[in-house]
């Protein structure tokens, strides 16, 4: 049971960090350096821009489902 809490804490660092430059790093590879194109980068780059997307929604169009009423300070 540790071994998954292990895997699972790494999971979530590893994405919350590397997310980004396999986003940007990936097509830079294949269109600019002539890299050969592979299975499992390619799924995990769609993987990486599905989390990309979850943030930019969470950030920018349902912040305002966090504020009360009251709370916002951008009225």
């Amino acid at each position: 049971m540790k071994f998954l809490k292990e895997l699972y804490g790494g999971g979530i660092l590893f994405f919350y960090y590397i997310k980004y430059f396999v986003l940007i790093g990936y097509p830079v590879l294949l269109y600019g350096l002539d890299y050969a194109p592979n299975l499992y980068i390619d799924i995990l780059w769609v993987y990486c821009l599905a989390l990309m997307t979850k943030d930019i929604i969470f950030k920018f169009v349902l912040k305002r489902s966090y504020c009360d009423n009251g709370s916002c300070s951008s009225k």
